[in-house]
C-alpha cells in the first residue's frame, strides 16, 4: 500500500447543496448540480501534490426512490468532466438498510483502498458531516471538516482540521506537518 488519497465526499463539499432549514440536501436533478466555484483548483491541487482523489457520498435519495440511479450516474459522469478524479463510490442505500458502505461506515473507503493500494494511514477524508469525519477516522484517515454552519451540525466533530470551504481545508492540509497524531489515538 503506497498510494495516498483524498476521500472527499460530494454534497456540500464539491458541489452546492441545497440548505432547507439549516439542513444539507442533495441535488436530484443534473440541472441542480452545481460545483463551487473553487472545487477545480482545490481537487487539482491535490492532484499535483500526489494524492488519488476519491469521492466517497451517501446518495440515500436513490433507496429512497426520490431520484433514479442513472441521475446520479449523470451528474457523476459531469463531475468526471470537471475534476481530476480517480474513482467515484456511492452508497445507495436508504439511511435504515444499515449497510457498511454508507458514512459513517468506513465501506467505501476501505473497498477503495483495497482496490487502488491506498495507504489509509496516509490519507484523508474530507467532508461537511460528522458522519464523514467519523468515517475518516475509523477508517485510519486523517480527517477534515467543512463546516457550513449546517443546524445539524451544532458541535464540530473532532477533527484534525476544519475549515469554512474545500479551498482553505487545501491549504491546511498541504501543509500539515503533524503526521503522527490523529485524534482518536492513544
Amino acid at each position: 500500500m503506497h498510494n495516498k488519497a483524498i476521500f472527499v465526499d460530494r454534497d456540500g463539499v464539491l458541489n452546492e447543496a441545497e440548505v432547507r432549514d439549516g439542513k444539507p440536501f442533495a441535488p436530484r436533478t443534473v440541472a441542480d448540480f452545481q460545483l463551487f466555484p473553487d472545487s477545480h483548483d482545490a481537487v487539482s491541487r491535490l492532484k499535483r501534490s500526489g494524492f488519488l482523489i476519491v469521492v466517497v457520498t451517501n446518495q440515500p435519495d436513490i433507496g429512497n426512490g426520490l431520484v433514479a440511479a442513472s441521475e446520479i450516474e449523470a451528474m457523476h459522469l459531469r463531475l468526471r468532466d470537471l475534476l481530476p478524479v480517480d474513482d467515484i463510490r456511492v452508497c445507495p442505500h436508504s439511511q435504515s438498510e444499515g449497510c457498511k458502505c454508507r458514512k459513517p461506515g468506513i465501506g467505501m473507503l476501505v473497498a477503495s483502498a483495497a482496490e487502488k493500494e491506498i495507504d489509509l494511514t496516509r490519507s484523508w477524508m474530507i467532508g461537511d458531516r460528522s458522519s464523514d469525519v467519523e468515517a475518516g477516522r475509523d477508517a485510519g484517515c486523517f480527517t477534515a471538516f467543512i463546516n457550513r454552519g449546517y443546524a445539524i451540525e451544532t458541535v464540530a466533530p473532532a477533527a484534525n482540521l476544519t475549515a469554512p470551504n474545500l479551498m482553505i481545508a487545501v491549504d491546511r492540509i498541504l501543509g500539515y506537518r503533524d503526521t503522527s497524531h490523529r485524534i482518536g489515538d492513544s
